[in-house]
Protein backbone atom coordinates (compact mmCIF):
# COMPACT_ATOMS: atom_id res chain seq x y z
CA UNK A 1 0.00 0.00 0.00
CA UNK A 2 1.67 3.58 -0.94
CA UNK A 3 1.15 6.58 1.05
CA UNK A 4 -2.07 8.25 1.30
CA UNK A 5 -0.27 11.11 -0.29
CA UNK A 6 0.53 9.65 -3.36
CA UNK A 7 -1.26 9.61 -7.13
CA UNK A 8 -0.70 7.69 -10.20
CA UNK A 9 0.44 10.12 -12.93
CA UNK A 10 1.55 9.83 -16.64
CA UNK A 11 5.44 9.96 -17.09
CA UNK A 12 6.26 9.80 -20.15
CA UNK A 13 5.75 7.67 -23.88
CA UNK A 14 9.08 5.75 -22.81
CA UNK A 15 8.71 5.09 -19.26
CA UNK A 16 4.88 5.43 -18.33
CA UNK A 17 3.09 5.90 -15.15
CA UNK A 18 4.71 6.98 -12.26
CA UNK A 19 3.61 7.44 -8.79
CA UNK A 20 3.94 11.04 -7.64
CA UNK A 21 3.55 12.97 -3.93
CA UNK A 22 0.60 15.02 -3.39
CA UNK A 23 1.82 16.73 -0.37
CA UNK A 24 5.12 17.10 1.28
CA UNK A 25 6.57 13.93 2.13
CA UNK A 26 9.18 14.32 4.80
CA UNK A 27 12.02 11.93 5.07
CA UNK A 28 11.82 8.99 7.59
CA UNK A 29 8.04 8.70 6.18
CA UNK A 30 6.82 5.10 5.18
CA UNK A 31 5.98 5.76 1.56
CA UNK A 32 4.83 1.90 1.23
CA UNK A 33 3.75 -1.28 3.17
CA UNK A 34 3.38 -4.66 2.32
CA UNK A 35 -0.26 -4.81 4.00
CA UNK A 36 -2.56 -7.56 4.03
CA UNK A 37 -4.19 -6.66 1.04
CA UNK A 38 -1.28 -7.29 -1.66
CA UNK A 39 -1.16 -10.41 -3.64
CA UNK A 40 1.35 -13.03 -2.66
CA UNK A 41 1.56 -15.28 -5.95
CA UNK A 42 4.28 -18.39 -4.53
CA UNK A 43 7.33 -19.42 -7.00
CA UNK A 44 5.66 -22.92 -7.57
CA UNK A 45 1.85 -21.10 -8.53
CA UNK A 46 0.87 -22.94 -11.43
CA UNK A 47 -0.40 -19.29 -12.80
CA UNK A 48 2.92 -18.25 -13.30
CA UNK A 49 3.65 -21.08 -16.23
CA UNK A 50 0.45 -19.32 -18.17
CA UNK A 51 1.55 -16.71 -20.29
CA UNK A 52 -1.39 -14.43 -20.40
CA UNK A 53 -0.23 -14.05 -16.65
CA UNK A 54 3.23 -14.94 -16.48
CA UNK A 55 3.93 -11.30 -18.00
CA UNK A 56 1.65 -9.32 -15.87
CA UNK A 57 3.15 -10.73 -13.12
CA UNK A 58 6.13 -10.75 -13.32
CA UNK A 59 6.07 -7.05 -14.89
CA UNK A 60 3.82 -5.44 -11.89
CA UNK A 61 5.00 -7.54 -8.99
CA UNK A 62 8.71 -7.67 -6.81
CA UNK A 63 9.85 -10.99 -5.36
CA UNK A 64 10.01 -11.01 -1.34
CA UNK A 65 12.92 -12.68 0.40
CA UNK A 66 11.16 -16.11 0.25
CA UNK A 67 10.98 -16.03 -3.33
CA UNK A 68 7.45 -15.32 -4.19
CA UNK A 69 6.40 -12.42 -6.43
CA UNK A 70 4.42 -9.74 -4.29
CA UNK A 71 1.50 -7.64 -6.62
CA UNK A 72 0.60 -4.58 -5.14
CA UNK A 73 -3.58 -3.96 -5.20
CA UNK A 74 -3.05 0.04 -5.61
CA UNK A 75 -0.56 2.13 -7.57
CA UNK A 76 2.68 0.94 -5.53
CA UNK A 77 3.11 -1.43 -8.90
CA UNK A 78 3.64 1.66 -10.93
CA UNK A 79 6.60 3.11 -8.59
CA UNK A 80 9.42 3.44 -10.83
CA UNK A 81 13.36 3.29 -10.86
CA UNK A 82 15.76 5.63 -9.86
CA UNK A 83 19.33 5.33 -9.13
CA UNK A 84 19.06 7.90 -6.54
CA UNK A 85 16.02 7.30 -5.66
CA UNK A 86 13.67 9.29 -3.23
CA UNK A 87 13.28 6.14 -0.97
CA UNK A 88 14.65 2.81 -0.87
CA UNK A 89 13.15 -0.96 0.85
CA UNK A 90 14.59 -1.34 4.57
CA UNK A 91 15.16 -4.48 6.04
CA UNK A 92 11.85 -4.31 7.80
CA UNK A 93 10.23 -4.51 4.48
CA UNK A 94 8.77 -1.61 4.09
CA UNK A 95 10.01 1.32 2.06
CA UNK A 96 11.25 4.92 3.45
CA UNK A 97 11.39 8.16 2.19
CA UNK A 98 15.10 8.57 2.33
CA UNK A 99 14.89 12.60 1.66
CA UNK A 100 12.39 15.00 1.70
CA UNK A 101 9.82 14.12 -0.92
CA UNK A 102 8.22 17.91 -2.22
CA UNK A 103 4.61 17.99 -3.24
CA UNK A 104 4.54 17.00 -6.98
CA UNK A 105 7.76 14.95 -6.64
CA UNK A 106 8.05 11.68 -8.54
CA UNK A 107 8.51 8.89 -6.11
CA UNK A 108 10.86 6.62 -6.99
CA UNK A 109 12.73 3.39 -5.68
CA UNK A 110 15.62 1.26 -6.27
CA UNK A 111 14.82 -1.63 -8.33
CA UNK A 112 18.27 -3.33 -7.09
CA UNK A 113 16.70 -4.24 -3.92
CA UNK A 114 13.78 -5.83 -5.77
CA UNK A 115 15.03 -9.27 -6.15
CA UNK A 116 14.99 -8.92 -9.84
CA UNK A 117 15.98 -12.10 -12.13
CA UNK A 118 17.59 -10.54 -14.93
CA UNK A 119 19.21 -7.42 -15.99
CA UNK A 120 17.28 -4.69 -16.63
CA UNK A 121 17.88 -1.72 -18.48
CA UNK A 122 17.73 1.73 -16.96
CA UNK A 123 15.93 5.09 -18.37
CA UNK A 124 17.39 7.06 -15.20
CA UNK A 125 18.51 10.16 -16.53
CA UNK A 126 20.54 11.46 -14.04
CA UNK A 127 24.53 11.52 -13.81
CA UNK A 128 26.09 8.55 -12.42
CA UNK A 129 22.83 6.36 -13.33
CA UNK A 130 24.27 2.64 -13.05
CA UNK A 131 22.78 2.30 -16.92
CA UNK A 132 21.52 -1.43 -15.62
CA UNK A 133 20.17 -3.01 -12.42
CA UNK A 134 21.48 -6.11 -12.02
CA UNK A 135 20.70 -9.46 -9.87
CA UNK A 136 23.86 -9.12 -7.65
CA UNK A 137 23.11 -5.26 -6.97
CA UNK A 138 22.17 -6.38 -3.20
CA UNK A 139 26.13 -7.77 -2.85
CA UNK A 140 27.32 -4.53 -4.28
CA UNK A 141 25.36 -1.64 -2.67
CA UNK A 142 23.62 -3.41 0.40
CA UNK A 143 26.38 -1.57 2.78
CA UNK A 144 25.61 2.03 1.15
CA UNK A 145 21.65 1.20 1.45
CA UNK A 146 22.17 0.09 4.52
CA UNK A 147 23.53 3.25 6.02
CA UNK A 148 20.73 4.88 4.04
CA UNK A 149 17.97 3.42 5.55
CA UNK A 150 19.91 3.88 9.17
CA UNK A 151 19.77 7.86 8.42
CA UNK A 152 16.54 8.00 7.77
CA UNK A 153 15.35 5.31 10.48
CA UNK A 154 16.29 7.87 12.76
CA UNK A 155 13.68 10.27 11.45
CA UNK A 156 10.81 7.42 11.63
CA UNK A 157 9.04 8.80 15.19
CA UNK A 158 9.56 12.94 14.45
CA UNK A 159 6.94 12.48 11.51
CA UNK A 160 3.00 11.29 11.06
CA UNK A 161 3.05 8.01 9.96
CA UNK A 162 0.02 6.87 8.41
CA UNK A 163 1.03 3.57 7.14
CA UNK A 164 2.05 2.67 10.50
CA UNK A 165 -2.16 0.77 11.52
CA UNK A 166 -1.05 -1.38 8.26
CA UNK A 167 2.56 -2.63 9.39
CA UNK A 168 1.90 -6.86 10.59
CA UNK A 169 2.78 -6.84 14.80
CA UNK A 170 6.05 -8.63 14.05
CA UNK A 171 7.78 -6.29 11.89
CA UNK A 172 6.33 -3.04 13.72
CA UNK A 173 7.86 -5.07 16.97
CA UNK A 174 11.56 -5.44 15.14
CA UNK A 175 11.16 -2.16 14.59
CA UNK A 176 10.89 -0.19 17.17
CA UNK A 177 13.27 -2.70 18.96
CA UNK A 178 15.79 -1.01 17.15
CA UNK A 179 14.59 2.58 17.24
CA UNK A 180 13.58 2.91 21.06
CA UNK A 181 15.51 -0.04 22.61
CA UNK A 182 19.08 -0.15 19.75
CA UNK A 183 18.33 -3.86 19.05
CA UNK A 184 20.17 -5.44 16.08
CA UNK A 185 19.33 -3.66 13.09
CA UNK A 186 18.20 -5.36 10.35
CA UNK A 187 20.05 -5.25 7.43
CA UNK A 188 18.30 -5.06 3.75
CA UNK A 189 20.01 -8.06 3.18
CA UNK A 190 17.51 -9.45 4.55
CA UNK A 191 15.12 -9.00 2.26
CA UNK A 192 17.56 -10.96 -0.32
CA UNK A 193 15.83 -14.11 -1.71
CA UNK A 194 18.77 -16.47 -2.16
CA UNK A 195 17.25 -19.33 -4.62
CA UNK A 196 20.16 -21.92 -3.73
CA UNK A 197 19.53 -21.53 0.06
CA UNK A 198 15.74 -22.30 -0.65
CA UNK A 199 16.60 -24.87 -3.04
CA UNK A 200 18.57 -26.79 -0.09
CA UNK A 201 15.95 -26.44 2.75
CA UNK A 202 12.97 -27.66 0.07
CA UNK A 203 15.18 -30.59 -0.28
CA UNK A 204 15.60 -30.71 3.54
CA UNK A 205 12.01 -31.02 3.77
CA UNK A 206 11.67 -33.61 1.22
CA UNK A 207 14.24 -35.54 3.35
CA UNK A 208 12.39 -35.20 6.17
CA UNK A 209 9.00 -36.20 5.03
CA UNK A 210 10.38 -39.13 2.98
CA UNK A 211 12.22 -40.22 6.26
CA UNK A 212 8.99 -39.91 8.24
CA UNK A 213 6.61 -42.06 5.57
CA UNK A 214 9.18 -44.73 5.35
CA UNK A 215 8.60 -48.01 7.37
CA UNK A 216 9.89 -49.11 10.60
CA UNK A 217 11.74 -52.57 10.68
Amino acid sequence: MMHPDTTLRWVNDEIGFGVFATKFIPKGTAVYVKDALEVRVERTAAILKNPAYQDIITKYSYVDAKGDYILSWDHARFVNHCCFPASITTGYGFEIAIRDIQAGEEITDDYGLLNIEEDIPLHCAKPGCRKVARANDFDQHAVRWDGTVKEALSNFYLHDQPLLKFFDPTTLAQLNQYIEYGAPYLSVRTQKYDATKAAEAENDILFFKDFDAAPLR
